[in-house]
């Protein structure tokens, strides 16, 4: 069933054109995430989220992709179908979670924790994201689905880390 609604996903010149810049610009390993991640570091005002995005990212790559990946071990559907014609080199790490979608929702997730209006440009890009993974034949919807709910949960966890050491370090000053 999940094969059927991949096939089903109209393909075009414009929209392969498209995902494979959505893809590229996601980077291999979710590379933007980390680059929103230490931009954010550079402003007072953002520094926090900033490190929640960080936090999130490293969450998704430990849990995601070594332990769950590895777990799992679902096959993707381009080495289920290996007829498809890719629009990227074939990965050869397995398909569920799909840690693209886990980091792009966990970095949205963080930044709308903060700032709301950001946030929902970043949880855009993030949807864009995740079904760019299905749309490249990369990724099952569930794994996709799995992956942005794991993001949601490590942008929110990371931000509560974030939020109890201000309020720790708030409280050791007040202390002295």
């Amino acid at each position: 069933m999940e094969l059927s609604f991949l096939y089903s996903i109209p393909r075009t010149e414009f929209l392969d054109s498209f995902f494979l810049a959505v893809t590229n610009i996601a980077g291999s390993y979710g590379q933007l995430w980390l680059a929103v991640g230490i931009f954010l570091l550079f402003f007072k005002k953002t520094r926090s989220t900033g490190i929640a995005v960080l936090i999130s990212y490293i969450g998704v790559f430990v849990f995601g992709q070594f332990i769950l990946k590895s777990l799992v071990s679902r096959p993707r559907p381009c080495h289920i179908d290996q007829a498809f014609e890719l629009l990227v080199k074939r990965p050869s790490s397995s398909s569920f979670p799909s840690t693209h979608s886990a980091w792009a929702f966990g970095g949205a997730t963080a930044i709308f924790m903060r700032f709301k209006k950001a946030g929902i440009v970043t949880f855009v890009a993030a949807a864009l994201i995740a079904f760019s993974r299905m749309y490249m034949f990369l990724h099952f919807p569930t794994d996709v689905l799995a992956g942005m709910i794991m993001g949601i949960i490590f942008g929110i966890t990371a931000v509560k880390i974030c939020d109890l050491a201000a309020k720790r370090k708030a409280e050791g000053l007040n202390s002295r």
